[in-house]
């Protein structure tokens, strides 16, 4: 039985865009109904998946979860804060703070709690827009037991390291995955272990989905990016590491950062949380492999890295 046969999966955090709207690359199943998204994140949790990452800004996700758990002996969930697009850029902190109550209050509705877990800003910015007034409206509410965890999603490393900066943050999520090395690059990964107080989860393992399905034709059309032609390369280095897919290489790779405690997949059929399960039946990289995976590869511009600047991309991350 498959819950028999697997590894330790606590690293892995089921991720719910993909049941919440229709999203990712990759995705060619659609948005699934209420009745097929509560099955999926029920079995997540019976097979061993004690955390999931949502947001305000995933369509239905939040309340999916809900229904699916009805606030009583669930997940540990972490969501997001409204992105706040409707919120003027001169609007007052008396208006920024109503928001941020609007955003938490409907979490916790939609969640069927009466505290939130963890709570991360799901833009950056907010650390400091409208004279901090979002971040410090959030403190108030943590102390007031609203809230358990505070922390922020970033999008690159400058945010990053303005995150890891603030004794308040205490859980960042960012995009990693084996082909996108900015960060190992700029000094981030020691800058996380210099946090032991800060948890840290990588989203984006699979790229929006490219890297696993293993299929060209999904990649978007980046100038210079030959993407068949990447494909084999991580075909190559799959077989070289003796990895069962590029799948199972690019999350070994991930399992094998001691710097990172979590690891965010979103799915939206019971096949791909079983694919993924499966995968942690494999070991994660050793530090002597990741050292030598590393020099292997090719950099790649942010137009690749970052979903928000593919073209006709459709994404939330």
């Amino acid at each position: 039985m498959l819950a028999a046969m697997r590894n330790d999966v606590s690293k892995l955090v089921l991720g719910t865009v993909q049941i919440g709207a229709q999203y990712g690359a990759a995705n060619r199943t659609g948005l699934p109904s209420v009745e097929r998204a509560i099955r999926m994140l029920r079995r997540a949790h019976r097979f061993g998946i004690r955390q999931f990452d949502t947001a305000r800004a995933y369509g239905e996700a939040e309340e999916r979860i809900g229904a699916a758990f009805g606030g009583a002996d669930g997940p540990a969930t972490i969501t997001k804060l409204d992105p706040l697009a409707m919120l003027p850029a001169a609007a007052s902190e008396a208006e920024a703070e109503a928001a941020v109550e609007a955003s938490v209050n409907a979490s916790l509705v939609n969640l069927k709690r009466a505290n939130l877990d963890t709570l991360l800003l799901h833009r950056a910015e907010h650390l400091t827009a409208h004279n901090g007034a979002v971040w410090k409206r959030l403190q108030r509410l943590q102390k007031a037991g609203v809230i358990g965890r505070l922390g922020v999603s970033v999008q690159n490393p400058e945010e990053a390291f303005q995150a890891l900066a603030m004794r308040s943050v205490s859980h960042i999520q960012l995009p990693f995955n084996l082909i996108d090395q900015r960060w190992r690059e700029t000094g981030v990964p020691n800058a996380a272990r210099a946090r032991e107080d800060v948890t840290v989860h990588a989203r984006s393992v699979y790229l929006q989905g490219i890297l696993a399905c293993e299929d060209s034709m999904v990649w978007p059309k980046v100038q210079g990016i030959d993407a068949e032609g990447t494909l084999y390369m991580l075909d190559t280095l799959a077989q070289l590491y003796k990895r069962v897919s590029i799948a199972d290489l690019c999350l070994a790779y991930v399992r094998g950062q001691d710097w990172i405690d979590g690891i965010v997949i979103g799915m939206e059929t019971e096949e791909q949380l079983d694919r993924n399960l499966a995968l942690f039946d494999g070991e994660p990289m050793t530090q002597d492999e990741i050292d030598s995976i590393e020099p292997r590869l090719p950099r790649f511009p942010e137009a690749l890295l970052n979903p928000a600047l593919w073209p006709r991309h459709s994404t939330e991350d």
